[in-house]
């Protein structure tokens, strides 16, 4: 199972707060809440459609706890382990009304954390035994960027910045705005404290003798072939860390780790990777009182 460190719950539960007011709006959940006796109790197992890595079960657990922090949970696969089709995540036990209220919101979060999770473990395998490491980008759904870029820790990737305030990317806007390489990074050198580092993006061979030069941090290829990115890291000579970026999928990125990069970035990893399809599924229980929770493992 992966190290994926410590998640606090002082990270997720204002979001999960504020996607479950989002679902409940202002008459609460009008379905489970007419259709479902106040007495009825249930067993719900949270069961992976597909096979994949999970992230982001605790944040799903703490919609079902908001509602009701009485409920009995006990874990199978926590976060960092791989579930196979058919398996049992996590079971639920409780009063089924608000169970059912924040099945869809613990969906939501966990087959969306688990997608992302999985898809860098697949783009890590890739990579497995050469220099390079996947990282994430900023391309991250708004509000939810803390957690996915968890996920891709859990996956067994690492993060990139997680904002514009933890490290300096010069790209080719702010190159033009500052008029040059040299200026941009004369600039940030000027303004800056030593703990913050200063990467810059080129895309010509022309851009990447002028870093070399001048000096930076790292350096980002952008949109280069393998064979560019092995010239780029030939030319670095590992005096920076290098980044490819940009037009990378699973069928090259085997290719582009043999070019000898540091990193590979992919921003698929967060803005567009396939949910890992999970459900809900409901046994009834004779009513009666839940039993006390189970930790969260």
């Amino acid at each position: 199972m992966a190290d994926v460190g410590h998640l606090y719950p002082l990270m997720y539960e204002e979001i999960v707060r504020r996607a479950l007011q989002e679902d409940l709006g202002l008459a609460g959940d009008v379905t489970s809440d007419n259709v479902v006796p106040e007495d009825a109790f249930v067993r719900a197992r949270l069961v992976a459609r597909r096979p994949g890595r999970v992230a982001g079960l605790p944040v799903a657990l703490s919609a079902f706890k908001l509602l009701c922090p009485q409920l009995a949970i006990v874990v199978d696969h926590p976060d960092g382990s791989d579930v196979g089709i058919g398996g049992t995540i996590a079971a639920i036990e409780g009063p089924a009304r608000p169970i059912l209220t924040g099945e869809r919101t613990a969906l939501n979060l966990l087959s969306g954390l688990c997608g992302i999770a999985t898809a860098t473990r697949t783009a890590s395998e890739v990579v497995q035994g050469t220099r390079t490491r996947i990282v994430c980008t900023r391309k991250t759904t708004p509000g939810l960027r803390v957690l996915e870029k968890y996920a891709v820790r859990v996956g067994g990737g690492v993060n990139h910045r997680f904002g514009l305030d933890d490290g300096v990317l010069i790209k080719d806007n702010h190159i033009v705005a500052a008029g040059g390489i040299e200026a941009a990074i004369g600039r940030a050198r000027k303004r800056l404290g030593h703990m913050v580092k200063i990467e810059i993006e080129v895309d010509t061979f022309e851009q990447l003798k002028e870093v070399v030069r001048v000096g930076a941090d790292a350096v980002l290829l952008d949109n280069m072939t393998p064979a560019e990115l092995k010239q780029a890291v030939d030319l670095v000579g590992g005096g920076m860390v290098t980044e490819a970026s940009g037009g990378i999928t699973l069928a090259n990125l085997g290719e582009v780790a043999a070019a000898g990069v540091d990193i590979v970035s992919l921003g698929w990893l967060t803005h567009s990777a396939p949910i890992l399809d999970i459900g809900l599924d409901l046994d009834p229980l004779s009513a009666r009182a839940p039993r006390p929770a189970a930790a969260l493992a």
